[in-house]
């Protein structure tokens, strides 16, 4: 078994996993790699399987910190803006095959080895997860470019979500201790929960821009892969773009230029003075929610992405929802609704609830939550009540 023969390991998105038998880690904002190290040479291998080791030559301190050993290990490579991952700031070294010294000098990336598949020769695979992390644990890959992440056992999921939070993560991965790896497949034994939701889309075309951005692009229409792989538009995305990225997406999109729209049904308002792209150009959007009409609400463009082929290209499913535990006696939320505080009952014992998004952390006392909120640069007399806001609304 050699790192290039290897796809990695996918998460399913789900509810935050509770009971013994878990560890979780921090989602770190980045790319997934492969690395094979042997012989004094490492390769690295993106999600897709292209071989990215001219990309990221940062990783090639793992042959020194293996003295000799060979391995295939699986992570991701990250790129930190003020120590926490950044994507947008990932984006200026993933389209470079080969980087100056001055662009790895400038924008360096750091790569989180978060598991073990093989090591001497010896697939570590069917071996648990718990197994494989304590393996990797020991042999003390610490240097400038190259991390383990901490895991968390023996611990509460959603601490460790609300402190994925509080640093900036992009979210938590629970995994089962007794799990395998599983190559190539998607397992609940990995199971992600996202603080912010992002949406892989193909770029079918885009429309001009004006104001500042007359002469480039205003915005990119989008679509994806529905349930019958059939591909449908999924709206436009307007926000979140670099000057540096409308460059490079202004010299990509040129050379896939194409006269009918890849898709059928695209709104007229959308259509009408668009330019229309062979749909092979793979990006990354962070937004709200979906419409009924299956368009993305509030996007934001967070990059292109050279790990995924166009065909896996398709809706993400939907998070299943923890059960609701308890009964809501009364509710108070910031004036933006980003921030709610429910007041609840449960087998005669009333706690308090602080959501935000999609992060729930509940059997809260109101001197924690003043405390969370205060150290989000929320104050607890910023809230108002929900009632007093929906009469007030209406």
């Amino acid at each position: 078994m050699t790192g290039s023969m290897i796809s990695p390991m996918l998460a399913a998105a789900g509810a935050l996993p509770a009971g013994p038998g878990w560890a979780f880690e921090f989602k770190y904002d980045g790319v997934r790699a492969i690395t094979d190290v042997r012989d004094g040479r490492v390769e690295a291998y993106s999600r897709n399987l292209n071989d990215i080791s001219g990309t990221y030559p940062e990783l090639g301190e793992l042959a020194g910190l293996l003295a000799g050993r060979s391995a295939v290990l699986d992570g991701e490579v990250v790129a930190l803006e003020t120590d926490r991952p950044s994507f947008a700031r990932l984006q200026q070294r993933m389209h470079v095959s080969l980087p100056s010294p001055a662009l790895v000098a400038s924008v360096p990336v750091l790569f989180y080895v978060f598991d073990l598949l093989e090591l001497d020769d010896q697939d570590l695979t069917s071996q648990p997860y718990a197994t494989r992390r304590d393996i990797l644990a020991g042999l003390d890959l610490a240097s400038e470019h190259v991390r383990v992440p901490v895991r968390f056992l023996d611990v509460d999921g959603r601490t460790v979500l609300q402190a994925a939070e509080l640093a900036g993560m992009e979210g938590v991965v629970a995994k089962r201790l007794a799990s395998p790896y599983r190559p190539g497949k998607r397992s609940a034994d990995w199971t992600k929960v996202p603080l912010i939701k992002t949406q892989e889309v193909l770029v079918i075309g885009w429309k001009p821009g004006a104001g500042r951005r007359s002469g480039t692009i205003g915005s990119l229409l989008l679509a994806v892969h529905d349930e019958r792989d059939r591909l449908v538009f999924a709206g436009h995305v307007g926000t979140g773009f670099s000057d540096a990225a409308l460059t490079h997406l202004q010299k990509e999109l040129t050379a896939l230029k194409r006269a009918t729209p890849p898709v059928e049904g695209v709104p007229r308002e959308h259509a009408r003075h668009a330019h229309w792209v062979e749909p092979c150009l793979i990006g990354e959007v962070a937004f709200r929610n979906w419409t009924p009409d299956g368009r993305l609400r509030h996007p934001s463009w967070r990059g292109l992405r050279t790990d995924r082929a166009p065909s896996s290209i398709r809706r993400a499913p939907e998070p299943i929802p923890p059960p609701s535990q308890g009964t809501v006696i009364g509710a108070m939320q910031t004036p933006d609704g980003r921030w709610r505080v429910e007041a609840v009952r449960r087998n005669r014992q009333d706690f308090y609830r602080l959501i935000h998004g999609d992060n729930v952390i509940d059997g809260l006392v109101i001197a924690t939550v003043q405390r969370l909120l205060e150290e989000a640069g929320v104050h607890l007399g910023d809230l108002v009540d929900v009632r007093t806001a929906t009469s007030g609304a209406a």
